[in-house]
């Protein structure tokens, strides 16, 4: 039997999560929350080791998480297979529930999407990645299944450029150096400079059109919205099919409307910070 310690015990926590230098920081929250982040609609049922593998945890770790979470009701198990339940949602909730925006701008979206009978949503800036917070879909045979929650990586969508073309140049600097800009379809725009310049476009016009960047025949057009002291805090769109409308139609038709509900929703956002 071999007595090297190595052969009997777990290897050391790789986590994917790093550890800050800050003294208040608290590794075994930040591990909870990457064992939830795990879970996507890729892999929305995990084993003990896929958790472990995606996490960077040992097996120990990872099994101690899970068994928490699902003692606090946010996963739940059968045999080897773990998996997110509803109560996940009360997270994401609570944020909702603590901006304005989201409940102020759904009844914006409804009016919008009635008028041109398009898909509208509103997102913000996180990281690297835009995130919905409000929705209206409407049927069409192409859907690519945006729901509230929903991440796009911001350079390639028109609510992540009108977000970019706001942000001040030192931090817009660190988001470009931090950024893989990858195509996501053969139409995708991939060099920075390119980038650099249509940001600075879509922030003296104030509007942002992408052409088949995320999705083959999928056309958007986004508007900055704004709070009180004028700062961009969030996007507002529309995306329609590439055979609906030519660019000049695009533009003629539908960014005269999407302009006014973006200000109609600024405006209604700069009372309640008031």
């Amino acid at each position: 039997m071999s007595t090297d310690p190595a052969a009997t015990t777990e290897p050391t926590d790789t986590s994917t999560v790093e550890r800050s230098a800050s003294p208040d920081f608290v590794q075994s929250l930040a591990r909870g929350l990457a064992v939830i982040t795990a879970f996507d609609a890729d892999h929305p049922r995990q084993t003990l080791s896929e958790v472990a593998r995606a996490t960077g945890l040992t097996r120990a770790t990872a099994r101690r998480f899970l068994h928490t979470l699902v003692e606090l009701g946010y996963v739940d198990t059968a045999g080897t297979s773990f998996w997110l339940t509803p109560r996940v949602l009360d997270l994401g909730y609570s944020y909702l529930s603590s901006m304005p925006l989201s409940e102020l701008a759904q009844p914006h979206l409804e009016k919008l999407s009635a008028r041109l009978d398009e898909s509208s949503s509103v997102a913000v800036l996180d990281g690297s990645d835009i995130v919905y917070v409000g929705r209206v879909q409407v049927r069409r045979i192409m859907n690519i299944g945006i729901t509230i929650g929903t991440r796009f990586p911001a350079f390639a969508t028109s609510m992540g450029r009108v977000l970019l073309a706001a942000l001040p140049e030192d931090e817009l600097d660190a988001y470009l150096a931090d950024t893989d800009m990858r195509a996501i379809t053969p139409h995708g725009l991939t060099d920075e400079a390119a980038l650099r310049a249509e940001l600075a476009v879509i922030s003296a016009r104030g509007w942002s059109l992408v052409d088949q960047e995320l999705e083959p025949g999928l056309r958007s057009l986004a508007a900055p919205v704004r709070d009180r002291d004028g700062r961009v805090v969030a996007a507002l769109n529309v995306s329609t099919h590439a055979a609906r409308y030519s660019l000049e139609q695009l533009h003629d038709d539908l960014v005269p409307v999407i302009l006014d509900a973006a200000r109609a929703l600024s405006a209604d956002l700069g009372t309640v910070n008031r």
